[in-house]
């Protein structure tokens, strides 16, 4: 019975596979250049290269995200304040028309 080694599967970070990806965009070396120096296959980068490209454009779009969630946040905070303060408004003047309720 033969024992098979098992190889444990790498995990690159986001910082590695974008500056892999950018390397294939640039087109300075070829792909099998690119594939020597980081030991890895053609496909692997052409995936990372494709899927950077596809969420490039959701780089300059986290910007007016980013604003519209703080407009939301704000309002929903100022909202909140609000229901504060007539939740006390209430509450006195609930308590006003018991006592008057009792003279």
């Amino acid at each position: 019975m033969s024992m098979k080694t098992r190889t444990t599967r790498r995990k690159f970070s986001a910082k590695f596979k974008a500056e892999v990806a950018i390397e294939a965009l640039k087109e300075r070396e070829t792909t099998q250049d690119l594939c020597r120096r980081y030991d890895l296959h053609a496909t692997q980068i052409s995936q990372w290269k494709n899927e950077f490209l596809q969420r490039s454009a959701s780089v300059f779009e986290g910007h007016k995200e980013k604003k519209e969630n703080e407009k939301a946040e704000k309002a929903t905070d100022q909202l909140y304040s609000k229901i504060g303060k007539l939740e006390m408004e209430n509450d006195f003047l609930k308590k006003s028309l018991k006592k008057l309720g009792r003279l």
